[in-house]
């Protein structure tokens, strides 16, 4: 389904802040709050989160280059110059949730920034106007929500306070503002994804956890290669950049520890088998040999440390020189 227009540009406000800005010494860290106070504003009912570290994400060297050869920087400093606000300087973390509603998953983002409402309000109307969207605003708990529909899907943005714009759809909106103004329990009162979240690496550039839905248990079970995996009921993730390396660990909780070890032995045959095209592509057998899995009582880890170079190599970006002439 196409995304809304307010919805698409309220969340590449924050998204491509991320990854088309360069790294800032001087990060707007007088409205920045803890990442347990940003997950304290998503809704108790969450199924998965996702916490992004921004500041540690622009310190990043590979960042920093993009943005230099940016075709669309130009687009970026007229963005700055009508809303007056720098992500480089002013964005400093992005939580999100993924939500079961009634017709269907649900998904709500929150942006830590400093910003000015008004500016950035007049910004997206203009937008709307120009795109010939129909721009909507309803009161939900005494805050203002800004929306449009497509196809029957409503998204769009609430600007929670100084610092702080939610993004989503607009039951997760709602959710959200239910959680801001003390109306509904914050995620942190399900159990679940709590006890999950407490064993996660939250000093690393990304990180999160998802319960798994009964739909991909049941899919899991069906599958006769992966019978055992229904025993996985949540899975957490952290991701990092260090010495040009992306640091990736990915654990699937589980409390069998007989079937935890026969998914690691079946994940490193898939991993044998991903090897076997070493032969025709010398950096996939260095991608499967980066990559470790192993079980435990609690967890099936997969673990991993890429050199940013071999990831290149993968995509293709190395060209190769071209052939003499004759």
């Amino acid at each position: 389904m196409k995304k809304s227009m307010l919805f698409g540009l309220a969340l590449s406000l924050a998204l491509s802040s991320l990854i088309a800005c360069s790294s800032s010494d001087k990060a707007a860290k007088a409205e920045a709050i803890s990442a347990k106070n940003m997950m304290e504003l998503l809704p108790v009912d969450a199924q998965g989160v996702i916490f992004i570290d921004v500041h540690k994400a622009m310190a990043i060297e590979v960042v920093d280059k993009a943005i230099k050869d940016e075709k669309s920087y130009k687009k970026y400093l007229e963005f700055v110059e009508k809303t007056g606000i720098d992500p480089k300087e002013d964005l400093n973390y992005l939580t999100a949730a993924m939500l079961k509603g009634d017709d269907g998953e649900e998904g709500v983002g929150i942006v830590n920034m400093k910003y000015e409402p008004q500016a950035l309000l007049s910004v997206i109307k203009k937008k709307a106007q120009e795109e010939d969207q129909e721009f909507l605003e309803e009161e939900y708990n005494g805050m203002n929500i800004y929306y449009s529909e497509d196809e029957g899907k409503k998204g769009g943005f609430a600007f929670l306070n100084k610092s702080n714009i939610a993004v989503g759809t607009l039951p997760g909106l709602k959710a959200v503002i239910d959680v801001f103004k003390g109306n509904k329990d914050n995620v942190y009162k399900n159990e679940e994804l709590s006890t999950i979240l407490k064993k996660v690496n939250k000093k690393t550039l990304v990180w999160g956890a998802v319960l798994v839905p009964p739909k991909a248990a049941s899919a899991a079970a069906g599958n006769p290669m992966l019978p055992d995996m229904t025993s996985v009921k949540s899975v957490s993730f952290n991701f990092d950049y260090k010495n040009k390396n992306i640091m990736l660990e990915i654990k699937g909780a589980s409390a069998d520890a007989e079937k935890n070890q026969k998914i690691a032995t079946q994940l490193n045959g898939f991993k044998s088998l991903g090897a076997m095209a070493v032969a025709e592509k010398p950096e996939i057998g260095e991608l499967m040999n980066a990559i470790e899995i192993s079980a435990t009582a609690e967890f099936i880890t997969i673990s991993a440390a890429i050199p940013e170079e071999l990831l290149t190599k993968l995509k293709g970006d190395v060209v190769p020189s071209e052939p003499e002439k004759k």
